[in-house]
């Protein structure tokens, strides 16, 4: 009779523990979440993560720890995170460039979809289409005729070579055919610079350094690259309402980890993430700096990864992109 009870509390024992949540699920996390970073801190990934951490912590129990990662626009931290350990307890804050871009300018030593673990977007970042006042096009349509009929005469200044500023100037090129010639800059402050002294012509910028200049005259908003109106210019058209139909070119940040992190873990991280992305505070923060809230699953997050591959290949083909 002994015998029989203790094999029937073992079933029972069994059963409760197949019923029970696997171990990750239930404990994760029970320490401190390391954030990697791929640039210095004060620019634009750091901006990005700080408020978000400051709404993420209460929602995981634990403190988020940041570390700056710099090197090689991003790259470097993308290797660090492919070869971590896939528990959940260090990921990065990555911008689209290393992922998206990189791979089709150097060899890396990692895959943006295969290597990671896509826990979901965060934010993108689009361009501004800017002029300078002395620019005689006053719309797109204009200006795309302007260096059509004097090619070889108009330029467009941006922060760097293939960064995502020249990224979508050279889209923009090859969807309209307008000659443009590429000079790039050392950073986005002294390209700004310039064109308001109006030493280049035409600039596609980052939204955050732009707002002061067009309100007060000194250079002209034209269009915004994003799909949709961006919040730091909500009276500024996007390319593609200006014609350019389908026309979208955006950087942005997302949340990764290695790949191979457990189900639970991902599913724990991913809910957190779209739950930061309904708080009102965290919103205007990240409008207030030009970078417009995307919050989305890991599933459209992948989609979006897998078109912005195929698309910068084609653009950075054509126009013969390489690397600095």
């Amino acid at each position: 009779m002994a015998i029989r009870n203790g094999v029937y509390g073992l079933a029972v024992l069994a059963a409760v523990l197949a019923a029970a949540p696997p171990a990750a699920a239930q404990s994760y996390p029970n320490k401190p979440v390391r954030v990697l970073l791929g640039y210095t801190p004060g620019g634009a990934a750091d901006g990005a993560m700080r408020p978000l951490a400051k709404v993420l912590e209460p929602l995981l129990g634990q403190p988020i720890v940041i570390e700056p990662r710099p090197g090689a626009a991003g790259a470097v931290a993308a290797d660090v995170i492919s070869k971590t350990a896939p528990d959940g307890y260090t990921l990065y804050l990555a911008d689209s460039g290393p992922l998206t871009v990189a791979p089709h300018l150097t060899k890396v030593a990692y895959n943006g979809i295969t290597s990671f673990t896509h826990l979901g977007s965060v934010c993108v970042l689009p361009s501004l289409l800017v002029a300078h006042p002395s620019v005689p096009a006053t719309t797109v349509a204009e200006l795309i005729a302007l260096t059509k009929r004097e090619p070889g005469k108009w330029s467009y200044g941006t922060s760097g070579i293939a960064g995502p500023h020249h990224m979508s100037g050279e889209y923009f090129k090859s969807f309209t055919g307008a000659d443009l010639l590429h000079v790039p800059y050392k950073g986005g402050a002294p390209a700004m610079t310039d064109l308001i002294g109006g030493q280049v012509p035409l600039l596609f910028s980052s939204l955050g350094p732009a707002v002061g200049p067009v309100k007060t005259g000194r250079i002209r908003a034209l269009a915004v690259t994003s799909a949709k109106r961006s919040a730091a210019f909500p009276d500024v058209p996007t390319l593609d309402e200006l014609g350019l139909k389908g026309f979208e070119s955006s950087a942005w940040f997302g949340l990764i980890g290695p790949a191979g992190m457990p189900a639970e873990v991902v599913n724990r991280l991913s809910q957190a993430l779209l739950k930061a992305g309904e708080d009102r505070g965290l919103q205007e923060n990240y409008k207030a700096a030009g970078c417009d809230p995307d919050f989305a699953n890991p599933a459209r997050t992948l989609e979006k990864i897998k078109a912005d591959l195929a698309k910068w290949a084609k653009v950075i083909k054509d126009a013969n992109i390489k690397a600095e």
